[in-house]
């Protein structure tokens, strides 16, 4: 994806609207790319994941456009290209795939980030009712290849209200998400043709937990 960083690098040293609007084409060109990579990703993922099937990539790419009125940085544009692939695309709240583009920071990842309160309870009385699930799917060796562990963007410091602060798996409760990560260490390694291919391969690693995610937020 060598137009997508090179744009990117760009961005962050010129984020304003007059040199974005005065390198329209560039973006253009850029997000095409992205476009179609998330598009071989898809039909990766589809063969074996078929709930993914149909889905397009134009509902899966998430906006360049920041939304500033509450934040202290009012740069108008992200300095990152994202997609979410999953039923419904990248408004869905399913369990799904998620890639991110960002000169020295690209990453991979997948399942649950914000999950909503009913969909967060339902998994943890999964993980009471089975407190091996989580480790198994960390144990195997698929996804020890490119993961550590199952984590989360916040963690509380005790036990959920109405949850037993000793139960053996206390530390997989207190997620208030439950995510996996792949760093893409060298831009060069995310620019390879054969990238699309990789990503596959490790988003069919998380696959185990994705599936545990669907199953406890489809009963």
């Amino acid at each position: 994806m060598e137009k997508t960083l090179r744009f990117l690098t760009k961005l962050k040293k010129n984020n304003d609207r007059d040199w974005f609007n005065a390198n329209k084409k560039e973006y253009e060109a850029a997000r095409e790319e992205f476009t179609e990579v998330v598009e071989k990703l898809i039909a990766g993922i589809a063969a074996f994941d078929p709930s993914v099937i149909g889905i397009q990539p134009k509902d899966c790419l998430f906006r360049i456009y920041r939304d500033v009125r509450f934040s202290k940085d009012k740069s108008p544009y992200k300095t990152a290209f994202g997609a979410y692939i999953a039923p419904g695309g990248r408004k869905s709240m399913a369990p799904g795939y998620y890639i991110h583009a960002e000169p020295k920071a690209c990453f991979l990842a997948g399942g649950m980030h914000m999950p909503q309160p009913a969909d967060l309870l339902a998994v943890r009385n999964a993980i009471v009712a089975d407190p091996k699930a989580i480790p198994k799917i960390e144990n195997a060796a698929a996804f020890k290849k490119y993961f550590e562990k199952v984590a989360s963007h916040e963690m509380l410091k005790t036990a959920p209200k109405g949850f037993d602060p000793d139960h053996p798996a206390i530390n997989y409760l207190r997620l208030k998400g439950y995510t996996v990560a792949h760093e893409i260490k060298k831009d060069a390694d995310f620019k390879d043709p054969k990238f699309p291919a990789y990503a596959v391969r490790v988003f069919k690693a998380m696959t185990p937990l994705i599936d545990f995610l669907r199953s406890v937020k489809d009963k």
